[in-house]
């Protein structure tokens, strides 16, 4: 008896002591999320320029700074990460959530990806690209492309070089630097008013834009929360008239200003979803950022809009004729077929296949620019290696999709431009 009633007080005992210790918290996606944000930005102190854009609280970015984890030790917080993801139970989430699991399931995967690389692992440039991006190129024979110089080259006949006789047809396209300003005022005006006319955008969003110089890049939006960009133009080069409407578009509007104004406000301001407040640029974000920026210019200026509207205001801004505006357009549309040679040439040149020498010369023919241009793309597929796929692939991918989808075009844009769509999800 009196061995049962000890029994009977440990065995109490005991349950009052499970009672009283609380329970470890149960995982979750906002846990991870949170997780996942001090992983981006601790690789950013470790790797700059990888943090393209936060606008979360401050005091996150400060510890960041102050205590950065070595690569090794973010190598295995991407790895706990991801074995956290796969833990969470699916069953009972609604589809919202399920798409939340998958964009922060990704975004750790190419975060990893990143980390091996910045520990020395060597990849392809498919296989770099796949991993980082979530798509894999296809990298076709710069020989398939000669087709395509040939019809150039019956547009542009002439002695010498293709790529000289192209490089001097499109000097007569240079804007005047004392007229570089007021156009491109002039085109991101017209492709915000373009923009508004179809998407609701946050009352408070604004721009600056600023000139620079000895940059690897043409143009970059450095988003700063808040709904405000700062849109910076690389003057290194002298600038075509045509580039005025890509940059208004894709640095601005209904590019990435839009998508990262739409993504703050819809994610971070109205759910709370703090893995929105961080843009690592070596992930799948990019792909999309990258080709809806580059769809929303034909998307703002479809079929012979954007030549109407050139050669109405942007060429005599300029002081250039419009007279021969035409042809250029036909031009620009020929040479847009070329855009996927620069990844065979990239595949070959960061793999060590041919020399810098010989990778200028393939940029040269096959992107159709002056040895100037090519060193500064070639130093841009030094700087960023496979992000080059996230311009042209990324368009195309996110074309068909958006115009696939029904024939609002605006409305899916903007439906993807506020979502967590992953490029897997465009096929």
């Amino acid at each position: 008896m009196r061995v049962s009633n000890i029994a009977a007080l440990t065995a109490g005992a005991l349950l009052a002591a499970c009672a009283a210790t609380p329970k470890p918290a149960a995982d979750s996606l906002d846990a991870v999320a949170r997780d996942y944000v001090a992983l981006t930005l601790e690789i950013g102190e470790r790797e700059p320029g990888y943090v393209d854009a936060y606008y979360g609280p401050a005091e996150w970015a400060e510890t960041a700074k102050a205590h950065p984890r070595a690569l090794p030790q973010l190598a295995e917080g991407a790895t706990a990460l991801t074995r956290r993801l796969d833990a969470l139970p699916t069953a009972g989430l609604d589809a919202e959530s399920r798409q939340r699991r998958a964009y922060l399931s990704a975004h750790v995967s190419a975060a990893s990806a990143r980390l091996r690389m910045l520990g020395g692992e060597k990849m392809s440039f498919a296989d770099e690209a796949e991993a980082l991006f979530g798509v894999r190129p296809e990298l076709r024979p710069l020989s398939s492309y000669d087709p395509v110089l040939a019809r150039i080259d019956a547009l542009i006949p002439g002695e010498g070089p293709l790529a000289d006789r192209v490089a001097a047809f499109r000097a007569r396209y240079v804007i005047p630097k004392d007229k570089l300003e007021p156009v491109m005022r002039a085109a991101i005006a017209e492709c915000k008013a373009r923009t508004e006319r179809h998407m609701t955008l946050p009352a408070n969003e604004t721009f600056t834009l600023e000139f620079v110089n000895n940059k690897p890049w043409s143009g970059y939006n450095w988003y700063k929360g808040n709904a405000f960009s700062l849109i910076q133009v690389n003057t290194d080069l002298p600038i075509y008239i045509d580039r005025a409407v890509d940059l208004g578009c894709h640095e601005g509007y209904p590019g990435h200003h839009v998508y990262n104004a739409l993504l703050e406000q819809t994610f971070v301001e109205q759910k709370g979803w703090v893995e929105m407040s961080v843009y690592p640029l070596f992930s799948p974000m990019s792909f999309i950022a990258e080709g809806s920026a580059n769809y929303g210019i034909d998307l703002a200026f479809p079929g012979h809009e954007r030549t109407d509207f050139e050669k109405r205001v942007l060429y005599p801004l300029a002081g250039l004729d419009p007279a021969t505006a035409e042809a250029q357009t036909q031009l620009l549309a020929l040479t847009r077929e070329l855009g996927r040679a620069e990844y065979t040439v990239a595949d070959a040149y960061l793999t060590g296949r041919i020399d810098r020498e010989t990778a200028l010369d393939q940029l040269q023919k096959y992107s159709l620019v002056a040895r100037d241009r090519a060193n500064q793309r070639l130093s841009f597929i030094e700087t960023y290696r496979s992000y080059v796929i996230n311009y042209g692939l990324g368009r195309d991918m996110v074309q068909a999709w958006v115009e696939g989808q029904g024939p609002d075009h605006w409305a899916t844009t903007e439906r993807l431009l506020a979502s967590q769509t992953l490029p897997v999800d465009l096929d």
